[in-house]
């Protein structure tokens, strides 16, 4: 059984104690950790020295929650070690994986998840994503969800199914008491979606759902044709097993591969975006508690795949070789779309940065989340993240609650996570500047300490250079 080891006493003395919750901030305090649980905080002076402590010196440091990665896929890799690493080099010291399976949920029953001492912790997983596949009929999607139940699934995401199927899985969701979260399906209304219990929607749909019900032309767009969902007349493990993985290469950038009647669709949504309606949907989202995931991150690389930021990205360096080739291929297919499809993923992007401000203006529960992890291409981290947020208008307060005290909300673990208190995890991340000055000072990390082990920036630093040595797996 592969068990994080307990760390013992340490100390980090006069630090600056950040609170999440009101931007709050309490200088010249120590920091007790023991066993992976902050045990006491106390004034730099008062603290008396134990023979047993680890003291580090963090005089002039903020200390903050450690960062939550909500929309992860690490665990798809062979070997996530390096992924992991990386995660935690950037201050996540949480992740919530959003693609699982059977294989992954018996290993976490095991307790021989690939997830060791230099990684942030699993925090949620889910069973396998629900598709044509598995999920062909209403019968199939509630049998399905049943099944992923009985195998300890924290959630059921929703991939890609009929409209028809998934209000079924909302439903089924319901009647077991597990959440259902992820895509907003092609044809489903999402006020519709809501109200049934739609617990989290990632990409801020994606596609056109989200925008659709913002669009003064919403009734004539919600008709519109969609393609068939084609499912298999049985199940056949092999065949989904080779299906899904010639969908990876899709998801390295789905806007690569949209046809165009697709992108039509989007266009005229954008075009007809109302504020008004948009405000509506979210006091709905507040109302009925739907969270969301925006993954701007992800939108970016894939709406602005041939920005030349990419090609010279440093997180190359971390990639196998093989997965850069993909990404490239990919990436030229993307370049070769018409103009006029380029284009409108280019205003795409630039209102998914308004309607991510309209959601937090509007009251609507935001966590942060890569979708990175699985080492797809470059720039999917949650420090870029942080910076597109910061770009859609949020405050660097509003950042930080995403990435901390949000998570354990959504989690209902605040009790030991999302804050700098006795009886919390040992999570924390040390920056060297003041995390309300900007949002790019959330990446001004001097250290990380997870789960009571402390990584000091030059150890950091030798973890990433491990993981470029080794292409994607920490050697």
């Amino acid at each position: 059984r592969h068990l994080m080891p307990r760390s013992g006493r340490l100390r980090l003395d006069g630090g600056k104690i950040v609170n999440p919750r009101d931007g709050s901030i309490v200088s010249g305090m120590s920091v007790v950790l023991d066993q992976g649980r902050i045990v006491a905080l106390e004034p730099a002076g008062l603290t008396r020295t134990n023979k047993l402590d680890t003291v580090i010196d963090a005089n002039g440091k903020y200390i903050v929650p450690g960062y939550n990665d909500m929309h992860s896929h690490v665990l798809e890799l062979a070997d996530p070690s390096g992924s992991l690493a990386l995660m935690l080099a950037e201050g996540v010291t949480g992740f919530r994986q959003m693609s699982g399976s059977p294989e992954l949920l018996e290993q976490r029953r095991m307790g021989t998840l690939p997830v060791g001492k230099d990684a942030p912790a699993a925090l949620e997983l889910p069973g396998s994503l629900l598709t044509p596949l598995n999920s062909a009929s209403r019968e199939a999607v509630v049998s399905e969800i049943a099944l992923q139940k009985q195998q300890g699934a924290d959630f059921v995401k929703a991939g890609f199914v009929s409209p028809e199927v998934f209000l079924a899985a909302l439903q089924a969701a319901k009647e077991q008491g597990i959440r259902l979260l992820g895509h907003l399906q092609d044809g489903v209304d999402a006020a519709v979606a809501c109200k049934a219990g739609f617990a989290s929607i990632e990409h801020l749909g994606p596609g056109a759902t989200v925008w659709i019900a913002c669009s003064s032309a919403e009734e004539r767009l919600k008709t519109a044709s969609r393609p068939a969902i084609k499912s298999l007349p049985v199940r056949i493990a092999w065949l989904e097993k080779l299906i899904l993985w010639r969908m990876q290469t899709m998801l390295i950038n789905p806007a690569a591969f949209a046809p165009p009647q697709y992108i039509e669709k989007l266009q005229q949504a954008l075009d007809s975006f109302s504020e008004e309606k948009c405000r509506a949907l979210c006091a709905l989202f507040v109302e009925h508690g739907t969270w969301h995931v925006p993954t701007l991150v992800r939108l970016r690389t894939q709406e602005l795949a041939d920005l030349p930021e990419y090609a010279n990205d440093p997180y190359l360096r971390f990639m196998p070789q093989n997965k850069i080739r993909k990404w490239r291929a990919v990436t030229r297919k993307f370049t070769k779309l018409p103009a006029t499809m380029r284009q409108t993923y280019t205003q795409a992007y630039r209102q998914q940065l308004g309607l991510t401000k309209l959601l937090a203006d509007n009251g609507v529960r935001m966590m942060t989340g890569s979708d990175g992890g699985w080492l797809s291409g470059p720039g999917l981290t949650l420090q870029e993240e942080f910076v597109q947020l910061g770009a859609a208008g949020l405050s660097p307060l509003q950042v930080l609650q995403m990435t901390t005290l949000n998570a354990a909300q959504y989690l209902g673990r605040t009790a030991t996570m999302g804050t700098v208190e006795p009886g919390r995890n040992a999570d924390l991340v040390l920056l060297d500047a003041n995390p309300f000055d900007n949002v790019a000072s959330l990446g001004r990390i001097a250290a990380v300490v997870r789960a009571g082990f402390y990584y000091s920036r030059v150890q950091l630093d030798a973890l990433r250079e491990r993981v470029a040595e080794g292409r994607g797996a920490l050697q």
